[in-house]
């Protein structure tokens, strides 16, 4: 089968869905409108598809009931930031854009699911496409609990993310670990307020919050393997009445980022141990809250090689960046990666000449669409690889 060109027919399909749904992002579990787009996609296909009763979640399938079942993944929301690029496809939904590429992971999937279903008779596997909600606030385990994993079982899952870092036409991939864990803190530092003039008849929260913020990097800096990788950023802080009194409650809003589960234990129980005997040191008291956020995203590294394997064949070996350091960036990939084996790899859609180069988050973010059918071919590769 002649990957590219199969896919290079429907190149302009997979555009003007791309481009369609960008208009209309929504933020996550709330993606309705999107969920309907997504829905004519498929019919226009003709290829079957579930809902999901709890969440915004669509899971399409080919089943001709093989023993191995595969599962491709794309998330649909979209994150509150108001969008500046001037493009006749804007966001229409003011204060929400597609600023991290969620409506590029769709269409590229659409993409897949038509050529897959157009050609199922080429198959070996039962396919599963994943169209998952809310992944900037880590929803996929709410899929999982609705059982998007079983009848039949899912035996391996892939997954891809664009990124405007790597120049269109490569691949960025890791084996092992290759995301984060990510926790929030929210600490409310108790204290006493009083007259700024006499310091000694109050607790000063702000100053019990001051050494904490700085004292907290030395979990960092001396309490983990420097070989390790930890983060503990804090990036909000709410406290305070007037200038001249002494501050009784400052409430401090950050996250944790560890790759491993010692280390994350370590770390939480580290800042337990500071919070409670700085508070002490200075007569105050501190009430912690550690949410558990989403699980460090673990490649398996037999099929990061056949993804590599895959790749290279179609792009050339050159295209295929292979990552040696893990990012402190989460990624709720990890979810599904915790139940099956899979692999999340990262798609180039930077471009220079077309001004594609500003990083996902950002209110001018865009993709150099040729990304997409790049991204279609690479999941149809993976999936007519398999036996």
């Amino acid at each position: 089968m002649d990957i590219e060109n199969i896919c290079l027919d429907i190149k302009d399909w997979i555009i003007n869905v791309r481009r369609d749904l960008h208009k209309t992002p929504e933020l996550g579990l709330k993606e309705f409108e999107t969920k309907a787009k997504i829905k004519k996609y498929l019919d226009e296909i003709g290829i079957d598809y579930t809902e999901y009763k709890n969440t915004t979640a669509i899971v399409a399938h080919i089943n001709n009931n093989f023993d191995k079942t595969v599962a491709l993944r794309a998330d649909i929301d979209a994150l509150p930031i108001n969008e500046e690029l001037d493009l006749e496809y804007k966001s229409q939904n003011q204060g929400i854009m597609h600023a991290c590429g969620h409506d590029a992971h769709t269409a590229i999937l659409l993409g897949a699911c038509k050529v897959l279903y157009e050609n199922r008779d080429l198959l070996k596997v039962n396919v599963k496409f994943f169209f998952q909600p809310g992944e900037e606030i880590g929803a996929g385990k709410y899929m999982i609990q609705e059982g998007c994993l079983e009848n039949p079982k899912v035996d391996m899952i892939f997954g891809l993310h664009i990124g405007s870092h790597i120049k269109t036409g490569y691949i960025e991939i890791k084996k092992g670990t290759a995301a984060a864990s990510t926790d929030r803190l929210i600490l409310k530092v108790l204290g006493k307020n009083g007259h700024g003039a006499y310091p000694h008849e109050g607790i000063d929260a702000i100053v019990i919050a001051s050494y904490l913020v700085t004292a907290l990097q030395s979990i960092v800096s001396r309490n983990i393997d420097p070989t390790d990788s930890v983060v503990i950023s804090f990036g909000r802080i709410e406290g305070g009445h007037k200038g001249n009194i002494i501050c009784d409650e400052v409430k401090l809003t950050g996250t944790l980022r560890t790759l491993n589960e010692d280390t994350r234990r370590i770390a939480k129980q580290k800042i337990k141990d500071m919070c409670e005997n700085i508070s002490a040191g200075f007569g105050g008291k501190i009430d912690l809250e550690i949410i558990p956020g989403i699980p460090s995203l673990i490649n398996t590294s037999e099929l990061v090689d056949f993804v590599v394997k895959n790749t290279s064949e179609l792009l050339g070996s050159d295209k295929v960046l292979k990552k040696e350091k893990s990012p402190l960036g989460a990624e709720d990939f990890a979810w599904f990666l915790q139940k099956v084996p899979g692999v999340f790899f990262n798609l180039g859609c930077g471009n220079e000449e077309k001004n594609t180069t500003y990083p996902i988050h950002n209110s001018k973010f865009n993709i150099d669409e040729d990304c997409l059918l790049i991204g279609t071919m690479i999941h149809v590769k993976n999936i007519l690889s398999l036996s």
